[in-house]
């Protein structure tokens, strides 16, 4: 029978700033739950939940906030009103990891929960110099079919 290695568990990322893209985002409406996977530029991940609804089904104004910040940052769009959650994929942000150390429930020691820390920057790639894209003028006509080689 073949044996399984096994890894010594679960390790969150160090306190410190990071450059982090938008790996992945899941949205579940019923229930106003929203993953976010973040990953480093040299494949580290880092998960980022926000409860949208508290147990009575409200908005939860908190998390809502956060989430709105975070949006706006990764998208470099500080008017939006709304979001599809695919629209942050691929999306860079500049922030520091914050650890927080509580009891473990059993007793047994201590349990470090790492989240994203206030201070949020937008970023346009893991370079951290790298330049904003140039934006498009106003009313720019886009020509498809060059674009497309038509």
């Amino acid at each position: 029978m073949a044996k399984i290695g096994l890894t010594g568990g679960f390790t969150p990322l160090p306190e410190g700033m990071y450059v982090f893209r938008v790996k992945s985002a899941e949205y579940n409406e019923q229930f106003g739950k929203l993953k976010l996977v973040f990953e480093t530029k040299d494949g580290k991940t880092h998960t980022e939940q926000f409860n949208l609804l508290n147990d009575k089904g409200q908005p939860n104004e908190g998390a809502y906030n956060a989430f709105s910040y975070l949006a706006r940052t990764l998208l470099d769009d500080f008017d939006r009103d709304e979001i599809d959650e695919q629209e942050l994929v691929g999306r860079y942000v500049k922030c520091a990891i914050e650890h927080n150390v509580v009891p473990a429930k059993d007793g047994n020691g201590t349990r470090t929960f790492a989240h994203l820390g206030r201070d949020k920057e937008v970023a346009y790639g893991f370079d951290e110099d790298a330049p904003a894209p140039a934006p498009a003028p106003p009313d720019a006509a886009i020509d498809l079919d060059a674009i497309l080689g038509l």
